[in-house]
């Protein structure tokens, strides 16, 4: 067997899942202790579906240095909703069905509306959190 490098990583996204009706309020709660804590990218909120989530989202874009710190902080305060975190190479369909991790529920996704192949990646982008902790 040929092993992968994680230099194939160049970024990851946390896809945090939500119920608009029923616990947007924790989701809230979340991207704001998120926002304080660690100096990432914040999405957009998405109450409609887009690309393969199933349920209404907002993503967290970070550094493949920030996954030690930030990953665990999420295991012990996702206050009970789901979270999709996958790395970011050149295979996003890949990326996020087969190479994911969750925190609390896994969910359906849509794999085929992913491209197969995006080169270049994404790249966890211009950081628009300001860290007080």
């Amino acid at each position: 067997m040929s092993y992968r490098s994680t230099d194939e990583i160049v970024s990851y996204h946390a896809h945090v899942y939500f119920d608009p009706a029923a616990s947007r309020d924790k989701a809230e709660r979340l991207r704001a202790g998120v926002a304080e804590r660690f100096l990432v990218r914040l999405g957009r909120w998405h109450e409609v579906l887009v690309g393969p989530h199933d349920s209404a989202m907002f993503q967290i874009a970070f550094e493949v240095a920030l996954f030690s710190r930030l990953v665990p902080w999420l295991m012990l305060n996702h206050e009970g909703l789901s979270i999709l975190i996958h790395p970011n190479t050149v295979r996003p369909r890949r990326d996020h069905v087969e190479d994911g991790i969750w925190i609390g529920t896994k969910l359906k996704l849509h794999p085929d509306r992913l491209p197969a192949v995006q080169d270049p990646p994404d790249e966890a982008g211009e950081p628009n959190t300001a860290p007080r902790f």
